[in-house]
């Protein structure tokens, strides 16, 4: 156990005396058993659970029994789920380890995960998660189960400590591309930003992995919203290392003009006024979060995130400070102030460390050709592949040298 986790759960215990309703961190998500349940879709199988509230998750199959597993952020499970499947079931619900609930359905057959979404915005703050199963060949379904990594041993809901991996493990990053759905971002110049983004990180995503060493999501995949409660939720729930977030924004006139790319970490307030318009219009389109303390005393909150910050702000720095550092050297063009810090809502997650890059603005006309450009797209990428490589052994030495202190 790290030392900031060791402190986080005894400051928790410790309040606790004081305050004997703030022991537990979660609030508890309720099950909606009229809109949950289990049904044929298709030639697959469809599995839908409304929630109260988001929770971080998780859904995998095993093999041999053939079963889907959904493991939750502790939920309140209804007596029983309406299950309407002739290809699944019986399905049971329970406590998984604490803080943690599971869900176990019995498949049939072998039906693979072919879409698992949770979706989030409802003007009440429920959510609903959606589980899609097709049919797959025998071979493939065998191949595609299995526990993932930190499925069995999931982390406390407070959220993790430091790094996730073992030493010379793969670097597991989210990458979120920003806006989408009903916000499509800056467009200038016949570009969306919600699109330009999407495609850089799916390049992306697709360059660290051939690389090698990297294991890494999308907090989208296509043109839909996705809420900030949901990117922070999905990070965590993914056990990511680092979370980076792709804009590449515009400023209106009179702010000036802006061109280049632009590193951000957290800053309760904005260095700069170009930085604190950014920053008003991305906490326009998301939703604040964090560690999900609901219910819990504003005292008990800022306690335990400002703890964990203290662990995750210098690791975003140095993270930071690398990207510039190779953004520099492989594309060789960058903002006037290319590193900064914003009030950013996606960078306000305590637990992981966090880095927004503003590749360029759409309403440079040099920014927009260097985004269309595939030759600069491969540069950029190339620099965050490295970043992240030198960041990650960095502070793997980093974490070796504490240890033996």
């Amino acid at each position: 156990m790290s030392s900031l986790r060791f402190l986080l759960l005894a400051l928790l215990g410790a309040l606790a005396f004081v305050r004997p309703a703030a022991a537990e961190l979660t609030a508890l998500a309720r099950v909606d058993a009229a809109r949950s349940g289990v049904a044929d879709r298709g030639a697959g199988v469809e599995l839908t659970l409304a929630l109260s509230q988001p929770v971080p998750w998780r859904v995998f199959t095993l093999d041999d029994p053939r079963q889907l597993v959904v493991d939750l952020s502790e939920v309140d499970w209804p007596e029983a789920i309406r299950d309407a499947s002739s290809r699944a079931g019986p399905l049971r619900t329970g406590v998984f380890k604490a803080g943690w609930s599971r869900l176990v359905l019995e498949l049939s057959g072998p039906y693979a995960i072919e879409r698992a979404v949770l979706e989030t915005g409802a003007e009440d703050g429920s959510a609903v998660l959606h589980v899609r199963l097709a049919p797959v060949a025998e071979e493939v379904f065998a191949a595609r189960s299995g526990a993932p990594a930190g499925a069995v041993d999931l982390p406390a809901p407070v959220g993790r400590a430091g790094p996730a991996r073992e030493a010379g493990g793969p670097i597991r990053v989210m990458l979120d591309p920003g806006h989408g759905g009903r916000d499509p971002g800056a467009e200038a110049g016949g570009l969306r930003e919600a699109d330009v983004i999407l495609g850089f990180a799916r390049e992306l995503r697709e360059a660290l992995i051939r690389a090698g060493g990297f294991e890494v999501a999308l907090t989208r995949d296509d043109d839909r919203f996705v809420p900030l409660e949901s990117r922070i939720t999905l990070a965590r729930a993914y056990g990511a290392d680092v979370l980076i977030s792709l804009h590449a924004d515009a400023l209106p006139e009179e702010a000036g003009h802006a061109s280049g790319a632009t590193v951000y970490t957290l800053s309760r307030d904005a260095s700069d006024r170009a930085s604190r318009l950014l920053a008003e219009r991305h906490d326009q389109s998301d939703l604040l979060a964090g560690i999900d303390l609901e219910g819990q005393s504003d005292e008990i909150a800022l306690v335990l995130m400002d703890l964990a910050r203290r662990d995750t702000a210098p690791r975003a720095e140095r993270l930071a400070e690398r990207l510039v550092t190779e953004f520099l050297g492989q594309t060789g063009h960058m903002s006037g102030r290319p590193l900064r810090h914003a009030g950013f809502s996606v960078l306000k997650a305590a637990d992981i460390p966090s880095v927004l890059i503003e590749l360029g603005f759409l309403s440079s006309e040099e920014d927009r050709e260097r985004l269309s450009d595939p030759e600069w797209r491969a540069e950029a990428q190339g620099a965050i592949l490295d970043a992240l490589r030198g960041w990650a052994s960095d502070e793997a030495l980093r974490q070796a040298s504490a240890a033996g202190q």
